[in-house]
Protein backbone atom coordinates (compact mmCIF):
# COMPACT_ATOMS: atom_id res chain seq x y z
CA UNK A 1 0.00 0.00 0.00
CA UNK A 2 1.63 3.24 -1.08
CA UNK A 3 2.35 5.35 2.01
CA UNK A 4 0.40 8.96 1.83
CA UNK A 5 2.22 11.74 0.77
CA UNK A 6 3.42 14.98 2.79
CA UNK A 7 0.60 17.07 0.86
CA UNK A 8 -2.01 14.83 2.25
CA UNK A 9 -0.30 14.94 5.94
CA UNK A 10 -0.06 18.63 6.17
CA UNK A 11 -3.74 18.80 5.16
CA UNK A 12 -4.73 16.21 7.49
CA UNK A 13 -2.30 17.70 10.48
CA UNK A 14 -4.00 20.93 9.65
CA UNK A 15 -7.29 19.83 9.85
CA UNK A 16 -6.88 18.38 13.56
CA UNK A 17 -5.23 21.25 14.52
CA UNK A 18 -7.84 24.02 13.50
CA UNK A 19 -10.28 21.51 15.14
CA UNK A 20 -8.34 21.77 18.38
CA UNK A 21 -8.05 25.22 18.11
CA UNK A 22 -11.60 25.08 17.69
CA UNK A 23 -12.15 23.09 20.75
CA UNK A 24 -9.88 24.75 22.86
CA UNK A 25 -10.55 28.65 22.43
CA UNK A 26 -11.51 30.84 25.10
CA UNK A 27 -13.81 33.23 24.60
CA UNK A 28 -12.97 36.85 26.64
CA UNK A 29 -15.93 38.34 28.57
CA UNK A 30 -15.69 42.04 29.38
CA UNK A 31 -16.17 42.98 32.68
CA UNK A 32 -20.03 42.94 33.71
CA UNK A 33 -21.23 46.29 34.90
CA UNK A 34 -21.74 48.07 38.25
CA UNK A 35 -23.55 50.90 39.14
CA UNK A 36 -21.81 54.17 38.95
CA UNK A 37 -20.52 52.95 35.44
CA UNK A 38 -21.28 54.88 32.17
CA UNK A 39 -23.06 53.79 28.86
CA UNK A 40 -22.51 54.88 25.24
CA UNK A 41 -25.43 55.17 23.25
CA UNK A 42 -25.37 55.82 19.30
CA UNK A 43 -26.52 54.73 16.29
CA UNK A 44 -24.17 52.47 13.55
CA UNK A 45 -27.17 52.37 11.05
CA UNK A 46 -30.50 54.38 11.18
CA UNK A 47 -30.78 57.63 12.02
CA UNK A 48 -33.02 58.04 15.31
CA UNK A 49 -33.84 61.39 17.27
CA UNK A 50 -32.82 62.32 21.07
CA UNK A 51 -36.86 62.14 22.03
CA UNK A 52 -36.94 58.06 20.98
CA UNK A 53 -34.00 57.50 23.49
CA UNK A 54 -35.66 58.88 26.61
CA UNK A 55 -37.24 55.81 28.11
CA UNK A 56 -33.77 54.11 27.64
CA UNK A 57 -31.85 56.47 29.08
CA UNK A 58 -34.18 56.51 32.06
CA UNK A 59 -34.28 52.61 32.33
CA UNK A 60 -30.20 52.79 32.79
CA UNK A 61 -30.14 55.64 35.20
CA UNK A 62 -32.78 53.65 37.17
CA UNK A 63 -30.13 50.63 37.54
CA UNK A 64 -27.52 53.41 38.65
CA UNK A 65 -25.81 54.02 35.64
CA UNK A 66 -24.44 56.89 33.80
CA UNK A 67 -24.98 57.83 29.75
CA UNK A 68 -23.16 58.89 27.12
CA UNK A 69 -24.92 60.23 24.08
CA UNK A 70 -23.12 59.64 21.02
CA UNK A 71 -22.75 62.43 18.16
CA UNK A 72 -25.04 60.23 15.44
CA UNK A 73 -27.77 61.02 18.00
CA UNK A 74 -30.28 63.59 15.63
CA UNK A 75 -27.88 63.35 12.72
CA UNK A 76 -28.95 62.43 9.47
CA UNK A 77 -27.79 61.55 5.94
CA UNK A 78 -30.93 60.53 4.18
CA UNK A 79 -31.81 56.89 6.12
CA UNK A 80 -28.82 56.98 7.95
CA UNK A 81 -27.46 58.82 11.11
CA UNK A 82 -25.09 60.72 9.34
CA UNK A 83 -22.19 59.65 7.09
CA UNK A 84 -19.94 56.35 7.38
CA UNK A 85 -17.47 58.61 8.69
CA UNK A 86 -19.23 60.19 11.45
CA UNK A 87 -20.83 57.18 12.29
CA UNK A 88 -17.36 55.12 12.59
CA UNK A 89 -16.07 58.06 14.51
CA UNK A 90 -18.68 57.94 16.74
CA UNK A 91 -17.79 54.19 17.27
CA UNK A 92 -14.23 54.24 17.73
CA UNK A 93 -14.33 57.14 19.84
CA UNK A 94 -16.90 55.36 22.44
CA UNK A 95 -14.55 52.03 21.52
CA UNK A 96 -11.80 53.38 22.67
CA UNK A 97 -12.97 55.65 25.88
CA UNK A 98 -12.06 53.69 28.77
CA UNK A 99 -14.40 55.34 30.70
CA UNK A 100 -16.99 53.59 28.77
CA UNK A 101 -17.77 50.22 29.63
CA UNK A 102 -20.75 49.50 27.40
CA UNK A 103 -21.72 50.36 23.83
CA UNK A 104 -25.60 50.49 23.27
CA UNK A 105 -27.29 50.65 19.54
CA UNK A 106 -29.57 52.80 19.71
CA UNK A 107 -31.54 51.55 16.41
CA UNK A 108 -30.90 48.73 13.44
CA UNK A 109 -31.96 49.35 10.17
CA UNK A 110 -29.01 49.12 7.75
CA UNK A 111 -25.68 50.73 7.27
CA UNK A 112 -23.25 48.93 10.26
CA UNK A 113 -21.13 46.82 7.44
CA UNK A 114 -20.58 50.08 5.67
CA UNK A 115 -18.52 51.47 8.22
CA UNK A 116 -16.92 48.05 9.99
CA UNK A 117 -13.45 47.90 8.13
CA UNK A 118 -12.84 51.71 9.14
CA UNK A 119 -12.83 50.52 12.74
CA UNK A 120 -9.54 49.88 14.60
CA UNK A 121 -10.16 47.07 17.53
CA UNK A 122 -6.39 47.50 18.75
CA UNK A 123 -7.44 48.83 21.92
CA UNK A 124 -10.90 46.98 22.48
CA UNK A 125 -9.05 43.39 22.33
CA UNK A 126 -6.76 44.73 24.87
CA UNK A 127 -9.70 45.64 26.89
CA UNK A 128 -12.86 44.89 25.90
CA UNK A 129 -16.31 46.49 26.43
CA UNK A 130 -19.71 45.06 26.23
CA UNK A 131 -21.10 45.68 22.43
CA UNK A 132 -24.72 45.86 22.49
CA UNK A 133 -27.87 45.29 20.17
CA UNK A 134 -29.68 43.10 17.76
CA UNK A 135 -30.70 43.02 13.88
CA UNK A 136 -28.18 45.18 12.16
CA UNK A 137 -25.48 44.95 15.01
CA UNK A 138 -25.45 41.31 14.15
CA UNK A 139 -22.41 42.58 11.44
CA UNK A 140 -20.69 43.57 15.16
CA UNK A 141 -21.60 40.55 16.57
CA UNK A 142 -20.40 38.59 14.08
CA UNK A 143 -17.02 40.41 13.64
CA UNK A 144 -16.15 40.32 17.18
CA UNK A 145 -16.73 37.10 17.63
CA UNK A 146 -13.84 36.12 15.46
CA UNK A 147 -11.24 37.89 18.38
CA UNK A 148 -12.60 35.98 20.31
CA UNK A 149 -14.66 38.53 22.71
CA UNK A 150 -18.05 38.14 23.58
CA UNK A 151 -21.26 40.93 22.58
CA UNK A 152 -24.93 40.82 24.16
CA UNK A 153 -27.90 40.12 21.81
CA UNK A 154 -30.12 42.32 23.43
CA UNK A 155 -33.14 44.63 22.84
CA UNK A 156 -31.60 48.53 21.74
CA UNK A 157 -31.93 51.38 23.32
CA UNK A 158 -35.36 52.31 20.77
CA UNK A 159 -37.06 49.26 21.87
CA UNK A 160 -37.15 50.29 25.60
CA UNK A 161 -40.75 51.85 25.68
CA UNK A 162 -42.56 48.59 23.81
CA UNK A 163 -40.29 45.33 25.29
CA UNK A 164 -41.86 43.51 27.84
CA UNK A 165 -40.55 43.91 31.61
CA UNK A 166 -39.29 40.16 30.92
CA UNK A 167 -36.98 41.49 28.58
CA UNK A 168 -35.82 44.33 30.12
CA UNK A 169 -35.07 42.11 32.59
CA UNK A 170 -33.17 39.96 30.95
CA UNK A 171 -30.83 42.89 29.80
CA UNK A 172 -30.27 44.06 33.19
CA UNK A 173 -29.21 40.48 34.47
CA UNK A 174 -27.07 40.27 31.30
CA UNK A 175 -25.29 43.77 31.84
CA UNK A 176 -24.65 43.19 35.14
CA UNK A 177 -23.63 39.57 34.98
CA UNK A 178 -27.01 37.63 36.77
CA UNK A 179 -27.71 34.23 34.93
CA UNK A 180 -29.58 33.32 31.57
CA UNK A 181 -31.82 31.12 31.88
CA UNK A 182 -34.94 30.64 29.37
CA UNK A 183 -37.58 27.89 29.73
CA UNK A 184 -40.05 27.89 26.86
CA UNK A 185 -43.15 25.41 26.02
CA UNK A 186 -43.30 22.84 23.50
CA UNK A 187 -43.35 23.68 19.78
CA UNK A 188 -44.58 21.12 16.95
CA UNK A 189 -41.45 21.86 14.81
CA UNK A 190 -38.53 21.55 17.55
CA UNK A 191 -36.50 18.88 17.40
CA UNK A 192 -35.93 17.26 20.81
CA UNK A 193 -32.24 16.69 22.06
CA UNK A 194 -29.43 17.90 24.57
CA UNK A 195 -26.36 19.95 23.42
CA UNK A 196 -23.54 22.47 24.30
CA UNK A 197 -22.00 24.61 22.50
CA UNK A 198 -20.72 28.52 21.91
CA UNK A 199 -24.29 30.38 20.83
CA UNK A 200 -23.81 32.73 17.62
CA UNK A 201 -25.96 34.12 14.89
CA UNK A 202 -28.25 37.04 14.74
CA UNK A 203 -30.32 38.47 12.18
CA UNK A 204 -30.79 36.14 9.05
CA UNK A 205 -30.59 38.50 6.42
CA UNK A 206 -27.61 40.08 7.77
CA UNK A 207 -25.88 36.67 8.16
CA UNK A 208 -26.26 35.87 4.86
CA UNK A 209 -25.19 38.88 3.34
CA UNK A 210 -21.68 38.77 5.45
CA UNK A 211 -20.75 34.96 4.50
CA UNK A 212 -17.38 34.75 2.47
CA UNK A 213 -16.41 38.12 4.34
CA UNK A 214 -14.17 38.69 6.93
CA UNK A 215 -16.89 39.19 9.83
CA UNK A 216 -18.01 35.70 8.76
CA UNK A 217 -18.23 33.24 11.85
CA UNK A 218 -17.24 29.80 11.84
CA UNK A 219 -20.18 27.73 12.86
CA UNK A 220 -18.68 23.95 13.24
CA UNK A 221 -19.27 23.15 16.65
CA UNK A 222 -21.99 26.22 17.65
CA UNK A 223 -25.18 26.51 18.39
CA UNK A 224 -26.79 28.85 15.76
CA UNK A 225 -29.43 31.49 16.59
CA UNK A 226 -31.47 32.76 13.74
CA UNK A 227 -34.24 35.51 13.68
CA UNK A 228 -35.29 38.00 10.73
CA UNK A 229 -38.20 40.76 10.23
CA UNK A 230 -39.69 42.32 6.97
CA UNK A 231 -38.51 39.22 4.38
CA UNK A 232 -40.28 37.65 1.25
CA UNK A 233 -40.79 34.39 2.24
CA UNK A 234 -39.05 32.91 -0.91
CA UNK A 235 -36.24 35.46 0.65
CA UNK A 236 -36.17 33.24 3.74
CA UNK A 237 -36.31 29.89 1.61
CA UNK A 238 -33.33 31.55 -0.73
CA UNK A 239 -31.01 32.21 2.34
CA UNK A 240 -31.78 28.94 4.15
CA UNK A 241 -30.84 26.79 0.90
CA UNK A 242 -27.56 29.14 0.45
CA UNK A 243 -26.89 28.39 4.28
CA UNK A 244 -27.71 24.32 3.55
CA UNK A 245 -25.41 24.24 0.31
CA UNK A 246 -22.53 25.91 1.47
CA UNK A 247 -22.86 23.43 4.33
CA UNK A 248 -23.05 25.85 7.75
CA UNK A 249 -25.62 23.76 9.17
CA UNK A 250 -23.31 20.28 8.52
CA UNK A 251 -21.28 20.85 11.96
CA UNK A 252 -24.21 22.79 14.46
CA UNK A 253 -24.77 21.72 17.93
CA UNK A 254 -28.11 22.95 17.80
CA UNK A 255 -30.08 25.53 16.18
CA UNK A 256 -32.20 28.42 17.50
CA UNK A 257 -35.38 30.03 15.83
CA UNK A 258 -36.28 33.51 16.91
CA UNK A 259 -38.82 35.47 16.08
CA UNK A 260 -39.80 35.74 12.31
CA UNK A 261 -42.01 38.87 12.35
CA UNK A 262 -44.12 40.50 9.48
CA UNK A 263 -43.52 38.42 6.40
CA UNK A 264 -44.51 39.23 3.38
CA UNK A 265 -45.47 36.92 0.44
CA UNK A 266 -46.38 37.47 -3.27
CA UNK A 267 -49.93 37.95 -4.89
CA UNK A 268 -48.66 33.71 -5.86
CA UNK A 269 -48.33 32.01 -2.38
CA UNK A 270 -45.14 30.35 -1.20
CA UNK A 271 -46.72 28.08 0.11
CA UNK A 272 -45.04 27.79 3.73
CA UNK A 273 -44.55 30.30 6.25
CA UNK A 274 -41.03 30.91 7.79
CA UNK A 275 -41.56 28.46 10.25
CA UNK A 276 -42.38 26.09 7.73
CA UNK A 277 -39.42 26.72 5.37
CA UNK A 278 -36.81 26.82 8.05
CA UNK A 279 -38.15 23.37 9.38
CA UNK A 280 -38.66 21.80 6.46
CA UNK A 281 -34.77 22.66 5.51
CA UNK A 282 -33.38 21.47 9.27
CA UNK A 283 -35.82 18.46 9.19
CA UNK A 284 -32.69 16.09 8.07
CA UNK A 285 -30.03 17.42 10.59
CA UNK A 286 -29.52 15.26 14.00
CA UNK A 287 -29.76 17.79 16.35
CA UNK A 288 -31.90 19.51 18.70
CA UNK A 289 -34.46 22.83 17.40
CA UNK A 290 -36.29 25.61 19.32
CA UNK A 291 -38.58 27.56 17.59
CA UNK A 292 -40.25 30.42 18.72
CA UNK A 293 -37.67 31.32 21.25
CA UNK A 294 -37.87 34.37 22.71
CA UNK A 295 -35.67 36.98 20.99
CA UNK A 296 -35.56 39.19 17.67
CA UNK A 297 -37.93 41.72 16.39
CA UNK A 298 -40.55 41.16 19.20
CA UNK A 299 -41.41 42.47 22.45
CA UNK A 300 -39.88 40.09 24.46
CA UNK A 301 -36.47 40.11 22.98
CA UNK A 302 -34.56 38.29 25.13
CA UNK A 303 -31.06 39.36 26.24
CA UNK A 304 -28.44 36.70 24.98
CA UNK A 305 -24.44 36.46 25.68
CA UNK A 306 -22.99 35.76 22.03
CA UNK A 307 -19.58 33.69 22.21
CA UNK A 308 -20.51 32.21 25.49
CA UNK A 309 -21.48 28.25 25.99
CA UNK A 310 -25.05 27.26 26.13
CA UNK A 311 -26.45 23.84 26.97
CA UNK A 312 -29.62 23.17 25.06
CA UNK A 313 -32.23 20.73 26.36
CA UNK A 314 -35.54 19.97 23.86
CA UNK A 315 -38.25 17.37 24.93
CA UNK A 316 -41.56 16.83 24.75
CA UNK A 317 -42.29 18.82 27.94
CA UNK A 318 -40.72 21.86 26.57
CA UNK A 319 -37.19 23.58 26.45
CA UNK A 320 -34.50 25.37 28.33
CA UNK A 321 -31.75 27.14 27.45
CA UNK A 322 -29.29 27.80 29.87
CA UNK A 323 -26.01 30.22 29.71
CA UNK A 324 -22.88 28.97 31.78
Amino acid sequence: MKKPGPLFLLIICGFFIHQNIQAQRKMMTPEFLKKGDTVGILATARKIEMATLQPGIKLLESWGLHVVIGKTIGKEDHQLAGPDWIRATDFQEMLDNPSIKAIWAAKGGYGTVRIIDRIDFSNFKKKPKWVVGFSDMTVLHSHINNMGIETMHALMAMNVKTATPEAIESLRKALFGEKLEYKMADHPYNKNGKASGEIVGGNLSVLYSILGSKSEVDYKGKILFIEDLDEYLYHIDRMMMNLKRNGYFDGLKAVLIGGMTEMNDNDIPWGKDALQIIQDILKDYKIPVIFNFPAGHIKDNRAMIFGKTVSVDVNESGSKVTFE
